[in-house]
């Protein structure tokens, strides 16, 4: 009996070197989803989170002398879930009256470094560039583009608190 080619069903088979080639794709493919999604995670998230504020409190006011500046600490309010250590921040506060007080950021409106209250000048002082700041945390002398960043104060039950914000980006 004859066997008539057209009647024969073709198998095709997968040699070892396609499976491998397939194999790899696909796993790469994997690999680069695993990585790229949080890498686009984070360059969106940004688009899509407000800035979070809130009133943290700082300090009891009678603990603040009328014409002091000090330093106090809050944590910052990141919206980041990893920012650790980072969200840990400070502001000059300075008690204008009994009832009135200004919050400055520690950090120069230049590049960011954190600037040093000097009381005999009545000055900030940053010691990266040379930038001044006059108590008012206007500028006085150097690069600062404008004066310091202030918060909003208030005194709620006796506690100083200060609206936090994320720390401004320079």
């Amino acid at each position: 009996m004859a066997h008539d080619s057209n009647d024969r069903t073709s198998v095709r088979t997968l040699t070892r070197r396609q499976f491998l080639t397939w194999l790899s794709v696909a796993l790469g493919g994997l690999g680069a989803t695993l990585v790229g999604v949080p890498v686009i995670g984070f360059l969106l998230a940004p688009l899509f989170q407000k800035p979070q504020q809130s009133w943290r409190p700082v300090g009891d006011a009678d603990n603040f002398k009328i014409g002091e500046t000090v330093q106090v600490a809050f944590t910052d309010p990141s919206p980041l879930p990893w920012a650790g250590v980072t969200a840990a921040t400070a502001v000059w506060l300075r008690r204008e009256s009994k009832d009135q007080f200004t919050a400055f950021a520690v950090n120069c409106s230049h590049l960011g470094c954190p600037v040093q209250w000097i009381p005999d000048g009545k000055l900030f002082l940053c010691p990266c560039h040379g930038g001044v700041y006059y108590q008012d945390g206007s500028v006085a002398a150097g690069p600062p583009p404008r004066p310091l960043t202030t918060y909003n104060v208030r005194v709620n039950a006796g506690q100083v608190e200060i609206l936090t914000q994320p720390t401004p980006i320079v």
